[in-house]
């Protein structure tokens, strides 16, 4: 079976399991594996790395409308590097204390692939679940959708022309910061909310059977990054990679109309409203039509 029927199966043995994170006693907590084949092209950094590791299971932390607390990181390689070692380190610290968060360690461990598995808690008595959306609420994003799609297209183009300067930038883009400040902005209000790990059509698709509702939305109200318009061809590919490629880890939350205005001051970026929730007999559509449910699975 691939990831997604293992999750499914699991979802079927364990009653916490699907949410970003469980939540347990006040405290939601959340793991991650990474690996160097699937995850990190050639020409990522070890800073990269770090960051991108943690910061993937603190955006869980985030979707949950939690406070980030700390994150630990299983560090695994063929052989060690000193150099290399301190940037994860470096990348994985700083991510932290971006979201007000302690990176506090982790293990180490020697392995035939650069392997990283990270685990991230944070507090809240009253996380946000995936389920609870209710027609007539507003289907809201946060940032920019693409920024991964397009760093990826550069560490193509990177390795291709031997460019530096792309290899910078592709690193760039893979570093994201963590919406955990505007998870506890939703938090209040949001009726439903999840990352966009596994991209914008998906994550819809896992709201709807977990509130049982569908959702309308927009084309020309998704955010796409300004760097995937310069990789795409046109733009009909710009939001194909907006909406299905996925590792962008921004929020999606439904919340009612009249909560809107309180979640965008409280929150420290940009909150854009792509549609509406509708009833699940409406199923999901994007510019009227179906909304296929494709976007990212591990190993792929």
């Amino acid at each position: 079976m691939d990831e997604r029927a293992a999750l499914a199966l699991l979802e079927g043995e364990l009653a916490a399991a699907g949410d970003d994170a469980a939540a347990v006693d006040g405290l939601v907590v959340t793991t991650d594996m990474l690996h160097e084949r699937t995850d990190f092209p050639d020409g990522t950094t070890r800073y990269t790395a770090g960051w991108r590791a943690v910061g993937a299971s603190l955006s869980d932390v985030a979707a949950m409308g939690a406070d980030a607390t700390a994150a630990v990181a299983a560090y695994a390689v063929p052989e060690f590097d000193r150099d290399e070692l301190l940037a994860f380190v470096r990348g994985a610290r700083e991510v932290c204390e971006l979201v007000g968060a302690e990176y506090v360690g982790g293990d180490l461990d020697e392995h035939e692939e650069f392997t990283v598995a990270t685990t991230a808690i944070g507090r809240t008595d009253d996380p946000v679940r995936r389920s609870g959306a209710e027609p007539g609420d507003l289907v809201c994003v946060t940032g920019t959708l693409g920024r991964s799609a397009a760093g990826l297209e550069l560490f193509r183009r990177a390795d291709r022309e031997d460019d530096a300067s792309l290899r910078e930038r592709a690193n760039d883009l893979f570093r994201f910061e963590p919406r955990v400040r505007a998870g506890r902005a939703f938090a209040p209000h949001a009726t439903a909310m999840m990352d966009s790990s596994d991209g914008l059509a998906r994550s819809l698709h896992q709201l709807a059977g977990a509130s049982n509702c569908g959702f309308a939305i927009e084309s020309d109200a998704v955010p796409i990054a300004d760097a995937v318009r310069d990789v795409a061809d046109g733009e009909r590919e710009a939001l194909e990679y907006a909406t299905t490629f996925g590792e962008d880890f921004e929020l999606v939350a439904t919340v009612p109309e009249d909560a809107l205005e309180a979640v965008r001051s409280e929150s420290n970026v940009a909150i854009s409203v792509i549609g509406a929730v509708v009833d699940s007999d409406d199923g999901i559509t994007l510019d009227g039509e179906p909304l296929a449910d494709r976007g990212y699975t591990h190993g792929e």
